[in-house]
């Protein structure tokens, strides 16, 4: 440490520290202090931008290259959903030594996002934001290339805090730590004043890994500096947000029909946000008392101002990073990126139903956000009519869920278990606290939802689950095979030498085999000796490189012999087929995109011979003039005759030129991605194989489109000579349904008649059944006997229509609360018993009781509830038999 520094340990905490003050005693941290940081001065007031510019631009001035930040969305990461911190823009291709940094050493303000701390935001006053801008200077070290390490960053963030924020050196603590995230890990300092933490500086030295800690090449600086917290420190403000959000606050509240909070209750909970810890009720508690005490101002008023204030709070911040995550690209659903969004959406939405408030201000604070942030982050404005129809149709869904689902969440949170706030969430789509409101409402009774309810949620969801396939150790040895069909795609045969072969597959020197990957089917074909013997291979697979060539039969690998020169052989009309299918899919997934809008994400593919699927987010059923359009851009595109391009291109320049939707099929783990690009339409980090011109795609047409989850569509479609194909089948169907049909004319005006005598006859079933329906009930209720203060009435279903019986019931009890229903409906099998019971009816006769008393009777079995019931029975009963049994077994309990 720098010459002056005293390292000494906190009285409070325990935790090693380092200050130029002798007789410090303490690390200056909340909550081991109060927030005193309004108390020290500093240069001038900063906004976010301002504070955004001072830090780039002196580590600019301090030799560090400026790098735009990347999306919120990792979409270069296939471990992580999110962009949590600065190291991630970096993690893993950068920090593992495969790829270089895009320059060294390097400054970046990151806007980032974690939600494994959402429930405390708004309640910590802003020392937990969902959304925050990391600004982080990084150096990346290796022997060869050493440019700085603890020393040199300990300097500059103690000049940039004098220097630029003029923060007295006395005033700064060095707080001793470890940090862990994205999968690497090392010791760090945690830059402390005043009670407030504004910087940690780590030295990243790890991977974390299922055994423990590995060195990593590199020894990596990774600063991460909080501007929005160097913001609140310079202005002073009672909080983060009015130092984030200025005026938007005051309008908020305005909106929100909240009062303006006394001064002095948001001054005295300012000093002690540090010890505001939202897990601990206790703790809140608390801290209001000491409030109260502190300005004689009543405690209940207090408190309803702190509840207030941070569910408003709460709310602006999520609003914030809902335009930035839908802004990237994210389409709200149950899995993956898309359900952390709709996590966001959905806790905002329940704030403003907390407060009273219509969920409508969510909308009048996105377009706030919007023209908010997007002098910065142009991106913000070009996804404006996306974001906004997004969040109207996500909160139209939020309260329709309310509507639809209330009666059965309530039926489920009585249990108070934390499974059944999570089943009342994930299956319901209602926030457990809207249900336990009404609960307690309804009932008196009161059920707590856990603080940290939605967090458990995020932490649960914001990790990848990684496949990783282990390489049999004996090719680990081996080169990589040559990759003739990237080299031609055209090739159908090559000479070749066998490196290994076992009953798992044999691997070659080169082939043209393509391995099964990228949603691509593997080629098929054989192996063929020099004698003319073949051996015919079903699958290629890659591993590490390494083509394994997978064997029809396990045993022929004895034919094949370590250094034997052998020809190898695919399957070229499938081959040709498969390379169709796959260029086409980059044509469908490039118009799509242009159609819907760069929201559009692939979420699954798969390429065969004879067709082609491709999963793609989205937030609304494809219209079908949309599909129209989507189609005859696909086409245009294929009749233009684009020769496609091919690249091995550096990752960096890679994702300069064409960004991070190259990654719609994965993110390759190498310095150098294989580009296929269709200029001017698609370009995609791609393994697979395709023809050389969009033409030789010949023609595309979608068979089908269906919605398989919530946000993701499946189109599948059929290119070349399978449109052809599809044409013929489609023709042998419409030729099936004319002879069906029949009659004589245009098929159409053949089933326009058929509908239209379809209808008629509808209506005419439907005349039909209200008839009966008055006459039956007439008949049942004539015919009903009194047991006591309820009536019974039994009859015989002859006609076996469902619909009709079931409104029979339903009218007949309703109509007639006293009444108790015996609906009789037997085959050759036997019978079924369906029971009604009205309101009154029930107080005297259960309906399940009597449906399992009739079951003993007559060796069935039923039950059901208070008010509706059934039971089967083996044998056949008349209408008489029942009603005597029923009149028996009812008054026995009337």
């Amino acid at each position: 440490m720098k010459e002056g520094y005293h390292r000494k340990t906190c009285k409070v905490c325990g935790t090693p520290f380092w200050t130029l003050n002798a007789d410090q005693d303490v690390c200056m941290d909340s909550p081991c202090v109060d927030y005193t940081f309004e108390k020290i001065n500093v240069k001038k007031p900063l906004t976010v931008d301002e504070a955004r510019q001072a830090f780039l631009g002196f580590f600019e001035r301090n030799g560090h290259t400026v790098v735009s930040p990347r999306p919120v969305v990792a979409r270069w990461r296939e471990d992580l959903y999110l962009t949590i911190a600065s190291i991630v823009v970096f993690q893993p291709h950068v920090t593992s030594g495969i790829v270089p940094p895009p320059a060294n050493p390097l400054v970046i303000s990151q806007p980032c996002i974690r939600l494994e701390d959402i429930d405390n935001v708004g309640l910590t006053l802003g020392r937990h934001l969902s959304i925050f801008e990391m600004g982080g200077h990084h150096a990346f070290n290796k022997e060869d290339d050493w440019k700085y390490w603890k020393e040199e960053t300990v300097s500059l963030a103690i000049d940039f805090f004098e220097k630029e924020i003029g923060i007295k050196k006395e005033d700064i603590t060095l707080k001793e730590s470890w940090w862990e995230g994205g999968g690497n890990a090392g010791p760090s300092f945690e830059v402390v004043s005043g009670g407030l933490e504004l910087a940690t500086l780590v030295f990243m030295q790890y991977k974390v890994t299922e055994k423990g800690y590995e060195p990593i090449p590199l020894k990596i600086v990774d600063t991460g500096y909080g501007i929005e917290r160097i913001a609140w420190f310079t202005q002073k403000t009672p909080t983060a947000f009015h130092a984030i959000y200025g005026g938007l606050l005051d309008e908020t509240r305005r909106k929100l029909g909240l009062q303006t909070p006394e001064p002095a209750i948001l001054r005295s909970l300012f000093v002690r946000a540090g010890r505001l810890k939202p897990s601990d009720r206790n703790s809140i508690s608390q801290i209001i008392a000491e409030v109260s005490n502190e300005t004689g101002i009543d405690n209940e008023l207090v408190t309803t101002t702190f509840m207030n204030e941070a569910r408003m709070y709460s709310v602006v911040d999520h609003s914030r990073t809902l335009v930035f995550m839908l802004a990237d690209g994210i389409v709200p659903s149950n899995q993956g990126e898309g359900y952390l969004a709709r996590l966001v959406l959905r806790r905002a939405l329940k704030q403003l139903l907390l407060l009273g408030s219509s969920t409508d201000i969510l909308l009048w604070l996105i377009d706030k956000q919007i023209d908010m942030w997007s002098r910065t982050y142009k991106h913000l404005r070009e996804r404006y009519t996306y974001i906004m129809e997004v969040v109207d149709i996500e909160s139209q869904r939020f309260l329709e869920n309310i509507n639809t689902n209330m009666s059965k969440a309530l039926s489920v949170i009585a249990t108070g278990n934390t499974d059944s706030l999570k089943k009342i969430y994930q299956e319901y789509g209602i926030p457990p606290e809207i249900v336990a409101r009404e609960y307690e409402r309804r009932t008196g009774r009161r059920i707590d939802v856990p603080d940290n309810f939605y967090a458990q949620l995020a932490r649960e969801s914001s990790f990848r689950i990684e496949k990783k396939e282990e390489a049999p150790p004996a090719l680990l040895g081996l080169p990589e095979t040559r990759r003739i069909f990237h080299e031609n795609p055209y090739a159908s045969m090559v000479e070749a030498r066998v490196l290994y072969s076992s009953r798992d597959g044999v691997v070659l020197d080169q082939t043209v085999f393509y391995p099964t990957g990228g949603g691509q089917n593997s080629d098929t074909g054989y192996i063929i000796k020099t004698t003319g013997e073949a051996v015919k291979i079903k699958e290629a697979v890659n591993i590490n490189g390494r083509i394994l060539h997978v064997l029809d039969n396990p045993n022929d690998y004895v034919l094949l012999k370590e250094g034997e020169p052998v020809r190898v052989a695919i399957d070229w009309e499938r081959r040709y087929r498969l390379m169709k299918h796959h260029t086409a899919t980059h044509i469908l997934l490039g118009s799509l995109r242009r159609v819907l809008g760069p929201h559009v994400w692939q979420a699954g593919a798969e390429k065969t011979p004879d067709k082609a699927r491709l999963d793609i987010t989205h937030y609304k059923p494809i219209s079908t003039q949309e599909l129209a359009s989507i189609e005859e851009l696909a086409n245009k595109i294929i009749n233009m005759r684009i020769p496609l391009k091919f690249y091995m291109m550096d990752k960096n320049i890679a994702e300069e030129r064409y960004g991070f939707s190259i990654y719609q099929g994965g993110v390759p783990m190498s310095k150098q991605i294989r580009i296929v690009e269709i200029p001017g339409h698609d370009a995609q980090a791609c393994y697979g194989t395709h023809v050389t011109n969009t033409g030789e795609v010949g023609a595309l047409k979608i068979t089908s489109i269906k919605k398989i989850q919530d946000g993701v569509y499946r189109i599948e479609f059929v290119a070349g000579t399978e449109v052809s194909r599809y044409a013929m089948n489609l023709e042998d169907e419409i030729r099936k349904t004319a002879e069906i049909i029949g009659g004589s004319g245009e098929l159409s005006t053949r089933a326009r008649k058929m509908i239209e005598l379809y209808d008629e006859l509808k209506s005419m079933l439907s005349r039909y059944r209200k008839y009966a329906l008055r006459k039956i009930k007439e008949e049942l209720v004539s015919s009903s006997v009194s047991v006591g203060e309820i009536k019974i009435a039994v009859f015989r279903d002859e006609l076996g229509d469902d619909e009709l019986s079931t409104q029979l019931l339903k009218e007949l009890v309703t109509e007639n609360q006293e009444l108790l229903v015996l609906r009789l409906a037997c085959s050759q099998s036997g019978c079924t018993i369906e029971i009604s019971a009205g309101e009154k009816a029930v107080k005297k006769a259960h309906a399940g009781m009597l449906a399992r008393e009739l079951a003993s009777r007559l060796n069935g079995k039923g039950g059901g509830k208070d008010d509706h019931a059934y039971l089967k029975i083996p044998g056949i009963i008349s209408v008489e038999k029942l009603r005597e049994l029923a009149l028996q077994l009812v008054s026995g309990s009337a």
